[in-house]
């Protein structure tokens, strides 16, 4: 009991710091998603990325363009690029574009990969780019894995990448992202010996999102009770020490969990301090948010990127963005908002996945 009335105090004060953070709308997350087309095939891909070619990718000069001109009107030092796809290593000037934004601009990056493509000759590219983080997709045990990527054999070429990574010895940090699905819920105290065993900074663990892909394939979506088995096991390796274990969005998860699993409080900061500029050139918040065409900001051809940060988004900006009947009625929902805009129903005006409802 003392430990949730001490927790109710801090998500007071973080309520606080919440809405100072939109008011300010410092942006810290600039996602580059540099391409749309993939070389797998994921069952719960929230792109529902393939491997066609995509019309209208930004080229190399418009996308460098586009950095040069948000490093010029901002402060470069504070935005980390995140870069995203598809796969960004199918996209050939990749390493080009993110040297340049490292060594001219000054930007940090770090990158969201299947992993697959790590080859010897990538890897050193994106040590001369200065590669700050990365994030490699390992979804289950070998059968596991490959089948719900959809790549035979990639698995072994992904453990041997990530060794070679390691070995590399330039990457800040370097991160293996797992979700989780029916199909590999029972599998995580091996995937975390494998974990331990790759010397990784940190794992990430996520459930599986009711979003792109994943709608033909929501057979294989966690219930309430595998959700709360994965937040225990996340909590218990929390304990552990032996490796950092970490639980992704989305959603508030009540008070047995949040700041267990989490390092903070949880509430969707997209569109306040996490922006996205589109394969497309469109300004966006988190690529995983249903792309609707009132939602989209600007497009990065015509637009200045600080004047549609500061004078646009506003609808992200504000407390009751994402509202309905059920949240008001939440005691939570001064701290939750409405949970994650990526799981939002925007036709329906409801939370399509509210973890604490659930668990």
């Amino acid at each position: 009991m003392l430990k949730k009335i001490y927790k109710l105090g801090e998500l007071a004060l973080f309520n606080q710091v919440k809405e100072q953070e939109m008011e300010k709308h410092k942006l810290i997350d600039l996602f580059w998603e540099c391409t749309l087309t993939c070389n797998a095939k994921c069952k719960h891909c929230g792109s529902s990325a393939e491997k066609k070619k995509y019309d209208g990718e930004l080229t190399t000069d418009e996308i460098k363009n586009a950095f040069k001109q948000i490093a010029n009107d901002m402060n470069a030092n504070e935005i980390l690029i995140n870069v995203t796809g598809g796969e960004p290593l199918v996209r050939k000037d990749l390493c080009e574009v993110m040297e340049y934004a490292t060594n001219e601009l000054g930007f940090r990056w770090g990158m969201t990969t299947n992993g697959i493509l790590l080859t010897d000759e990538n890897i050193e590219k994106l040590k001369k780019a200065n590669m700050d983080t990365i994030s490699i997709s390992i979804d289950g045990l070998e059968e596991t894995h490959d089948k719900f990527r959809g790549v035979p054999g990639s698995y072994k070429i992904i453990i041997n990448n990530i060794k070679k990574l390691k070995e590399a010895n330039f990457v800040k940090h370097i991160q293996v992202t797992t979700v989780f699905h029916k199909e590999n819920i029972n599998q995580m105290e091996e995937l975390y010996n494998i974990m331990l065993s790759l010397g990784l900074d940190s794992w990430r663990v996520v459930s599986m999102d009711p979003i792109g892909r994943a709608n033909l394939n929501d057979e294989l979506l966690l219930n309430g009770e595998e959700i709360k088995k994965l937040l225990d096991f996340v909590k218990s390796k929390k304990k552990d020490k032996r490796l950092d274990v970490t639980y992704g969005c989305p959603s508030f998860l009540g008070l047995d969990f949040e700041k267990e699993v989490r390092k903070s409080y949880f509430y969707c900061r997209t569109g306040i301090n996490v922006a996205s500029i589109l394969y497309n050139g469109d300004l966006f918040v988190c690529p995983n948010v249903p792309r609707r065409k009132e939602l989209i900001q600007g497009n990065i051809r015509k637009d200045n990127f600080k004047e549609v940060w500061e004078n646009k988004y506003k609808e992200f900006r504000t407390k009751n963005r994402t509202k309905c009947k059920e949240c008001e009625e939440c005691k939570y929902w001064d701290y939750c908002l409405g949970g994650s805009y990526h799981t939002w129903n925007f036709d329906e005006n409801r939370q399509n996945k509210c973890v604490y409802n659930i668990i």
